[in-house]
């Protein structure tokens, strides 16, 4: 529906907007509680798209609320800067500037580290806006005297004094925020924030710098938390000190918890529960101070009741509404197992006749490269006193389709992860397409044109298939790290060619809408793969593709696997050594972190040492 009618949202919003000082007054809404939640649901659009979108729980955004609103009131009150709106926009910048400092330290943590350095760094605004710099910030008075907005039109000039007079210049910057913030969320960038909220790792993997884009949303947050705060104290023509307090973070958090996370709407119908709520619970029920006990229990409940809060409720409730009929849902179905094996036969072959992938610029180079495409000399890694891998030699050459195998503790999971730089080596060289990567990092090898899948399914679990294509098809168009917060995601040239024809080569093209929850075993591990091809990789590293599937699926997927290297070097690591023997043309044994043997499938079969080491003395099982 939002792509058939893209303005939707927008247009709602401008509605509800100018309708609320029409229909909020009959409810029991005083003008100045409106303009409040106004005031509250635009600071909660950036914390929304840093909790909400990118997953990044901050209990410091009282600080940039704080520091936006007093460079403000300080610009306007004690500097005679005469323009309330200039005034607002530098106290926003000066919130951004300082969420990029800030992110800087608390983006080297993650998880409750990271939220507990942000809580550490409020404190510490609000320790220097009481004492250091009170001769600016008023310390415990505030800053009194902050003018409400006035533009001379030159045939006339308008007043937003207060009340519903100030509710049109509020509710205009909220509209702007918005816009702006739904912008955000459909851009390229917003697709990587939900990546990142989902799987950081996978994110990584594909070929985004995470840090980066986390520490963009942090400064949008931060800039959408001071702009905010100025507009405060224009509302109240006093900027308060305790703007700066740790409960003006825990409010923001609980507000966007009721209303919803990851809605962008959630945060203002958060606020608007809240307070309405605050103001009814001390003056209409008389509970004084006791308004926060009631509320807490409200709190508990939605929580409780309501995981995706009142914004994901409703959500809900129009999708189960909404849902097709039960034989629309049956057509879409996957199919059943007496169906399956002559469908996906045929969509195998239909995935070999597809179109050949759109061409990425580093096939050129790749093209021009006639050695090995990947060789480790030497390699080692060492944990404490233990030795994972030790001195192997490994090599590679282009278009090879490689089998490693060994027994369990052989050190083949580590020395994939060598190989595709997720950890380094304690010693020896990488070289890939004659560029020496040791030392690189996952992002970087995988811009380059190495990229693996895991034994265990990494994938973006809140997403759909295509959606999580998309992610992957992302980094290999636009690169490790790119600004194009404006630019429709749709509109990434490529990306539509690439996905689909992911989608093809994988058989998943008749489940791209579906969720990834939704999706059975073997469909998952055919999108872990699709992620992995979505990056148009040079090498790609397979570790135990047929983990944990049916003998049908085993065979499905081995030709699979075969189609997808008519194009590619692949290294494949399992312990299904017939599927295995079949696929591959050569084989690399390792044992105790050594390598034991290199050779073709049926020198492996029928070599001695490799049936004493791999399988205790029990020959002839190899060759079954």
């Amino acid at each position: 529906m939002l792509k058939q009618r893209p303005f939707l949202i927008e247009t709602l919003t401008a509605i509800g907007l100018i309708v609320a000082p029409f229909v909020l007054p009959y409810l029991g809404f005083a003008p100045n509680t409106v303009n409040r939640i106004l005031v509250w649901g635009l600071f909660g659009l950036g914390f929304d798209i840093l909790f909400g979108f990118t997953g990044l729980l901050s209990f410091g955004q009282s600080a940039f609320y704080g520091t936006g609103g007093f460079v403000a009131a300080y610009l306007l009150t004690q500097t005679g800067f005469s323009s309330v709106v200039g005034a607002l926009v530098i106290g926003m910048i000066a919130a951004a500037a300082t969420g990029y400092l800030i992110g800087l330290i608390a983006l080297r943590r993650t998880g409750i580290y990271f939220a507990m350095i942000t809580v550490a760094i409020a404190e510490v605004f609000f320790f220097v806006e009481f004492n250091p710099l009170s001769d600016y910030t008023g310390g415990e008075n505030g800053l009194p005297g902050v003018p409400t907005p006035v533009f001379n039109l030159g045939f006339t000039t308008l007043h937003f004094n207060n009340g519903w007079s100030l509710y049109q210049f509020i509710a205009l910057c909220y509209f702007i925020g918005v816009v702006i913030a739904l912008r955000i969320v459909r851009s390229p960038v917003g697709s990587i924030f939900s990546a990142i909220r989902d799987n950081p790792l996978r994110a990584t993997a594909v070929g985004h710098n995470i840090h980066g884009y986390k520490l963009t949303a942090f400064v949008i947050a931060a800039a959408y938390a001071g702009f905010a705060g100025g507009l405060l104290g224009v509302l109240q023509a006093f900027m308060p000190p305790d703007a700066f307090t740790f409960d003006t973070s825990g409010q923001l958090v609980m507000q966007t918890a009721i209303g919803g996370r990851g809605t962008l709407f959630g945060p203002l119908v958060g606020a608007a529960v809240w307070l309405f709520l605050q103001d009814f619970l001390q003056a209409a029920m008389g509970l004084g101070a006791a308004w926060k006990l009631v509320l807490g229990v409200v709190f508990v409940l939605l929580v409780c009741f309501l995981r995706g809060g009142i914004v994901g409720g409703i959500v809900d409730l129009y999708g189960f509404l909404t849902r097709k009929p039960t034989k629309a849902a049956a057509e879409e179905a996957p199919p059943s197992p007496a169906a399956e094996p002559a469908q996906k036969a045929s969509s195998i072959e239909v995935a070999k006749q597809a179109a050949p992938a759109p061409k990425p610029a580093k096939a050129a180079r790749r093209a021009e490269y006639s050695g090995p495409i990947l060789q480790a000399t030497g390699l080692t890694k060492r944990y404490g006193g233990l030795v994972a891998n030790s001195n192997i030699d490994f090599s590679v050459d282009q278009g090879e389709l490689r089998g490693i195998i060994g027994p369990n503790g052989a050190g083949k999971s580590t020395f994939f992860k060598m190989l595709t730089c997720e950890i380094a080596p304690s010693s020896g060289r990488i070289v890939f397409e004659g560029r020496d990567i040791t030392g690189m990092n996952v992002t970087e090898v995988c811009q380059l044109g190495l990229t693996k899948s895991y034994q265990v399914n990494q994938l973006f679990a809140g997403l759909t298939v295509r959606e999580n294509l998309v992610i992957a098809a992302l980094a290999q168009l636009r690169g490790q790290f790119r600004l194009d917060l404006f630019r429709s995601v749709d509109n990434v040239k490529g990306l539509p060619e690439l996905v689909e024809h992911t989608l093809e080569r994988v058989n998943l093209t008749k489940r791209a809408d579906t969720p990834v929850s939704a999706l059975a075993y073997g469909e998952k591990r055919r999108l872990e793969i699709g992620l992995a091809l979505a990056t148009s990789p040079g090498l790609l590293l397979l570790d135990e593709p047929l983990a944990g599937m049916s003998p049908h699926e085993r065979v499905e997927t081995v030709k699979l696997l075969k189609s997808i290297a008519r194009d590619r070097t692949m290294i494949i690591i399992d312990h299904d050594m017939d599927s295995l023997f079949e696929l591959v043309e050569r084989v690399t044994v390792l044992q105790e972190g050594r390598v034991l043997l290199d050779g073709t499938p049926d020198e492996i079969k029928t070599n001695a040492a490799v049936q004493e080491a791999y399988l205790g003395g029990v020959h002839g099982v190899i060759d079954a």
